[in-house]
């Protein structure tokens, strides 16, 4: 439940629930016009599986579209759906690369105040500054050799 919840809260902060909440309404309004229009399918649940089907690229072969504006309806939501999936990842991810930096920067900031303040510090905390002082000279060290 709490990766919803944090799922929901991304996808606020970057205010693309009107893009899902088109893609669902789109969904089920190509499922009606499915329905209407393809012979084959005469149940809208039958519709709604076929739509299904086609956004998730699973394709079945329970049910095809025959008509023009089937196939039409099927392009579209099928479309609508890849961008939604590519535009989903690209916001995840740039989420959780902001929320990385945010943590550098405040990691950054916390020790820069330290240093700042070196006179203020007991020996155990200036063992410790060099302590990462070192680990991190040993990272660029092996980032430069690899």
């Amino acid at each position: 439940m709490r990766s919803v919840r944090l799922f929901w809260t991304i996808v606020r902060r970057c205010h693309f629930e009107s893009f899902l909440i088109g893609f669902l309404i789109c969904f089920f309004l190509v499922a009606a016009v499915i329905l209407a229009v393809e012979p084959s399918i005469d149940r809208y649940g039958d519709a709604a599986w076929y739509t299904f089907a086609a956004c998730t690229s699973i394709g079945f072969g329970d049910f095809a579209a025959q008509t023009f504006i089937g196939r039409t309806m099927t392009v579209f939501i099928t479309i609508y759906e890849i961008i939604l999936v590519a535009l989903l990842a690209g916001v995840i991810v740039s989420h959780y690369i902001e929320v990385i930096h945010r943590r550098e920067k405040l990691t950054a900031t916390q020790f820069l105040d330290r240093l700042e303040h070196l006179t203020q510090l007991s020996p155990k905390e200036l063992q410790e500054i060099e302590d990462k002082v070192h680990d991190f000279s040993q990272q660029m060290n092996r980032g430069i050799h690899e």
